[in-house]
């Protein structure tokens, strides 16, 4: 197992005064068998008073409010979390078992098998169906590994290849993308073949510096903030997939929140009142959760803001996970 302290830090900065921000964030981490939050403090500036409910797919959600005029919004949340190693999903369901079980999986995971907006039922999606038909050895575990590393191989990984809203169209027309278009890719090929396959939102730990494959990962999305897959193998369970990376989901994965989409999960989102543009920054650090002393530690952030956004747009702008 591994205990990990992280600090997500969201900062907007307004050309102007605005006022009356409504958010929600999803950026507590799942508690469950495979990862237990130790604690959680989410905090604001200016100060607020969050409140916190489960969303339909039972993710945390903490809301708050700046009425007040201000012209700087940061949110930040810390956590301590302490992650346990994978079991691994029998390989024993075949795709004859998926096919005979289709309306039975249909009704008890509609909202993930059905199409999305950022993950519509395309005819492009075909030709991974059948190459990863043929790749899986029959076997559903094998198909749902063989739409991975078909994304992994495929695609190039390349910040700005597409935006925060870009469906599937797009990164499958560029063959390029981020980590948040590689996991709707994966959902769209198992959705497709009636594989019920939901999104996850939540960090990656950074290989150390001195590990021969760190800068490599670096390149391909090895950034703290992540997305990958789970898809469900009959009679076994959820299968983690993380198409980006192209390794086995463990313990340096941290989820945050399931849903059907990106839609589902954007870890900060809101609205303001008012005509200023914005510029956004994130920064996610992770670092041992205890000192040599045995203390918990935090590290400050230094999050640098991006460039401004049109000053029309009166939502705050959401951040692409890379």
């Amino acid at each position: 197992m591994n205990r990990y302290h992280l600090t997500h830090v969201t900062e907007f900065h307004y050309d102007g005064a605005v006022s009356e921000s409504y958010n929600e964030v999803r950026l507590r981490p799942l508690h469950d068998d495979r990862q237990s939050c130790l604690s959680f403090r989410l905090t604001t500036s200016p100060a607020s008073r969050p409140t916190a409910y489960r969303d339909a797919f039972g993710n945390w959600v903490h809301q708050f409010n700046v009425l007040a005029q201000h012209r700087h919004l940061k949110v930040q949340a810390d956590c301590v979390v302490l992650a346990y190693e994978y079991a691994a999903v029998p390989n024993a369901t075949t795709l004859a078992d998926l096919d005979a079980h289709h309306d039975e999986l249909l009704e008890e995971f509609y909202d993930f098998v059905a199409p999305t907006e950022y993950v519509p039922h395309l005819s492009d999606l075909d030709e991974f169906i059948l190459a990863s038909e043929q790749r899986s050895g029959g076997t559903v575990a094998g198909f749902a590994q063989a739409i991975a590393d078909a994304i992994h191989q495929g695609f190039e990984y390349v910040k700005g290849a597409t935006h925060v809203r870009s469906s599937i169209k797009d990164s499958i027309a560029g063959r390029a993308g981020v980590c948040q278009d590689f996991a709707h890719v994966l959902l769209g090929v198992a959705r497709k073949r009636g594989l019920p396959a939901r999104y996850v939102s939540g960090y990656v730990v950074p290989e150390s510096s001195a590990k021969p494959d760190a800068k490599l990962e670096e390149v391909n999305g090895g950034q703290a903030s992540h997305a990958w897959v789970e898809v469900y193998i009959p009679g076994s369970g959820w299968m983690p997939l993380d198409p980006t990376l192209g390794k086995p989901v463990g313990l340096r994965h941290v989820r945050l929140a399931y849903g059907r989409d990106y839609g589902d999960v954007a870890p900060v989102r809101g609205v303001y009142k008012g005509h200023a543009g914005q510029r956004l920054s994130v920064d996610v650090r992770v670092c041992p959760a205890v000192d040599g002393e045995g203390h918990e530690r935090l590290n400050e952030t230094a999050a640098g803001p991006s460039e401004p956004v049109n000053g029309e747009e009166r939502s705050q702008q959401p951040a692409q996970q890379q």
